[in-house]
């Protein structure tokens, strides 16, 4: 988790911090978080709603379109930890209008994946962490591994991903509890490890 408030630190222009937390923590395509209106953050209820996104078409020009599916309209809950860098944001790069873009690029055109990699150093800022392979939707991968984690119910998972059917959620849920087992067993081979240190110790010592 702390490697991504770092990703976000070391992007070359603060216009993208927020990007980087926003897409991660509320679990957005990138699509739709670069589709977002001021409007469609809610500080105060710490709320972002996701109703239309931007796609980008073999000719290059962007278009608004739907989100990708009916429950890929949705509201997300903002942790409280990243409201600081969205109210940061909205108030040094996104326009006063209700329908401003909240990401822009530096020109103030809609952003592409490729403009943004390149105006972000994205490379460069994963070379100086030390990490190899890591693109823009693992981000959103992330969020929703966070999300399982919490121990939110399928039904919650679903409603936060934007997804309609199960599958995508249930994935997520099966990695946490494989990875919970995972944490369980090796805690067992501990105290297991300990209590026969603790024996072995103990027999060695009524023996001499």
């Amino acid at each position: 988790m702390t490697q991504v408030f770092e990703l976000a630190d070391k992007m070359a222009d603060g216009r993208f911090r927020a990007l980087i937390l926003l897409a991660t923590f509320a679990s957005l395509r990138w699509g739709e978080v670069i589709a977002l209106r001021r409007s469609d953050i809610d500080i105060e209820a710490r709320t972002v709603r996701v109703r239309e996104q931007l796609i980008e078409l073999d000719g290059g020009d962007m278009v608004l379109a739907p989100p990708k599916s009916r429950a890929s309209k949705r509201t997300v809950s903002i942790p409280s930890a990243i409201v600081p860098a969205l109210v940061d944001h909205l108030d040094q790069f996104t326009g006063t209008g209700e329908d401003a873009f909240v990401f822009l690029g530096k020109r103030g055109a809609f952003l592409r994946g490729g403009n943004f990699r390149r105006e972000a150093k994205w490379a460069e800022a994963l070379k100086e962490m030390g990490v190899k392979g890591l693109h823009f939707h693992d981000l959103r991968h992330t969020g929703n591994t966070l999300a399982a984690q919490s121990g939110a119910s399928l039904a919650d998972l679903k409603a936060r991903m934007g997804h309609d059917s199960d599958r995508a959620a249930l994935i997520y849920q099966h990695a946490t509890r494989d990875a919970d087992q995972r944490i369980a067993d090796a805690l067992s081979a501990r105290v297991e490890a300990d209590r026969k240190a603790a024996n072995d110790k103990k027999e060695s010592s009524a023996e001499g």
